[in-house]
């Protein structure tokens, strides 16, 4: 089958890879030509564990390809999947729906037999029958159907989620559209992976009450770890003890600095506006967003008070600025508020992350990158884990107290406890909850 993927961005190239791996004709097509020559020479440019030699092996067999012709990649195709960047609106947290829109115009244009439009990204409810409104504008006479597909890729992990998803989700309303998805996705129904085919509204509202429930999960263990250090309680046995009730479940109950990434911040802000718009306040996800900002300057707070009070003068190791560990991702990161904050009070901040140096440069002006945890902890006062890295997990923390000028550890990911930390010498530990 023919698919064009409109749009090289996480989400676009990871599915149009994985896609061609099942034994498709993927043209991916992105305006930017300086992407699209990257990609032709097999530069990835993402960080994705696995994507670069899975690109590979496809490109090499004739099934993937890369372009800036959007009508030549549609031209013969039986899918084309919109897979475009949906920002948070500047001003009202809506979902900045003009990429999309601006796709659905170009595919119209260059629709010349019959397709299933279909919509990757992530969008509010109503957004593919606006699709299909704009496509018959655009081109009266063209044959084509909408489909919804929503992602669900968790960044570090993205090729075995798509590969070996929990469900896929199909918002359809034709017989013929329903049999295009279906062929698509083959591979995985031959294998029994769950296909959930619904209508447009509610595959669309899947994807948002998905996230926001994720998100509500993250909030809710760290409102339980604020509690947890206040009563001498240990979030992490509170987690595990909550996570073995089949009811709720061990994951996404790991205490930390607050989420962030591409999906959870973006997504929660326009669900809440969804609900605000239809006069059906969601107060449990607007009371999660205010919630995970208040974390994150419980974090600052938390680095100051372990410095005596003020981090004015003292030098600050932080180990890890990504969103998550095994990505490049700096989207909405916790760290994009911690670590500005003190630099803006006067620390001297230097900087470790394995992935984050090529977005963290630009978006954390102030900050010495240093090369490994130990250069970064030379003669430092604190020393800040911001980032679960499995790099971070085993490191010589007696070696690490020793270079310090003060041995202390803000450990907002709870890698390591205050024994350890104390046995190898650190004079003052603090974790999130415990």
């Amino acid at each position: 089958m023919k698919i064009a993927m409109i749009g090289t961005g996480y989400v676009g190239l990871v599915s149009g890879v994985c896609l061609s791996d099942f034994g498709h004709e993927v043209i991916c097509v992105d305006r930017d030509p300086g992407k699209i020559a990257r990609l032709r020479a097999g530069e990835v440019p993402i960080y994705e564990p696995g994507l670069e030699a899975l690109m590979a092996r496809n490109v090499a067999a004739g099934r993937l390809s890369f372009t800036g012709d959007l009508a030549a990649a549609v031209e013969g195709a039986e899918a084309v999947f919109i897979a475009v960047g949906t920002p948070t609106r500047r001003g009202d947290g809506h979902a900045d729906l003009t990429y999309v829109m601006t796709a659905a115009q170009d595919i119209a244009r260059a629709l010349t037999g019959y397709a299933v439009v279909v919509t990757k990204s992530t969008v509010p409810v109503g957004t593919n029958r606006a699709v299909a409104e704009t496509i018959r504008a655009a081109n009266p006479a063209a044959a084509f159907d909408v489909a919804s597909n929503p992602e669900f890729l968790r960044e570090g992990a993205a090729i075995d989620d798509f590969m070996r998803p929990d469900r896929v989700v199909v918002g359809v309303e034709s017989d013929r559209a329903r049999e295009v998805m279906a062929g698509i996705y083959r591979p995985l129904f031959l294998r029994d992976f769950p296909i959930v085919y619904t209508d447009l509204e509610s595959a669309e509202m899947i994807k948002y009450a998905a996230n926001a429930f994720l998100a509500t999960k993250i909030t809710f263990i760290n409102e339980i770890a604020a509690l947890c250090e206040r009563v001498g309680a240990d979030v992490k046995s509170v987690a595990r003890g909550i996570g073995l009730d089949g009811r709720i479940g061990a994951k996404f109950l790991h205490a930390g600095p607050g989420y962030g990434g591409s999906c959870f911040p973006k997504d929660t802000r326009a669900l809440a506006r969804i609900g605000q718009d239809h006069a059906v306040p969601m107060q449990i996800v607007e009371t999660v967003i205010q919630v995970n900002e208040a974390v994150k300057r419980r974090m600052i707070d938390k680095i100051s008070d372990l410095c005596g009070g003020s981090v004015n003068g003292r030098v600050v190791a932080v180990l890890g600025v990504t969103f998550k560990p095994n990505t490049d991702d700096m989207r909405e990161a916790p760290s994009l508020t911690i670590v500005p904050a003190l630099v803006g009070a006067g620390a001297t901040v230097r900087v470790v992350d394995p992935q984050g140096l090529r977005e963290g440069a630009a978006l954390l002006p102030g900050v010495t990158w240093a090369e490994d945890p130990y250069t970064a902890a030379t003669g430092a006062d604190c020393l800040v884990i911001l980032t679960e890295w499995n790099e971070f997990r085993a490191l010589d923390l007696g070696r690490i107290a020793t270079l310090m000028a003060n041995p202390r550890m803000a450990d907002l990911r709870n890698v390591y406890n205050r024994d350890t930390a104390q046995a190898a010498g650190f004079t003052g530990y603090e974790a999130v909850g415990r």
